[in-house]
């Protein structure tokens, strides 16, 4: 039996700092990251205490299958992992997401 998260939050971001640390192992992906961002190296390692920032780091992962695949393989993670990582740092933030009622 998994013991609970305690700290699911916490986990959310260390899980977002390490993507961010596996993008910054690979040039190409790691520039596609900054060119979708809008970011610049300069301002990339202050911008990983900034909760947001994680959450997008971790939405580029989960955008594109190779790289979720590569990740969680150099991670040791299940990708459905980085998925509830991202899930996390969402409720933290506030992420609403609500149905629409369509006729």
């Amino acid at each position: 039996m998994k013991k609970p998260v305690h700290k699911p939050r916490e986990v959310a971001e260390i899980v977002a700092v390490q993507a961010l640390s596996f993008l910054a192992g690979e040039p190409e992906r790691l520039g596609a990251f900054l060119a979708e961002s809008g970011i610049g190296p300069e301002t990339l390692r202050s911008s990983a205490a900034d909760p947001h920032f994680l959450a997008s780091v971790l939405d580029f992962i989960l955008s594109d299958d190779a790289t979720v695949k590569a990740f969680a393989a150099a991670s040791n993670l299940h990708p459905t992992n980085i998925a509830a990582a991202r899930q996390v740092l969402g409720e933290a933030l506030g992420d609403q997401h609500w149905d629409r009622d369509v006729p």
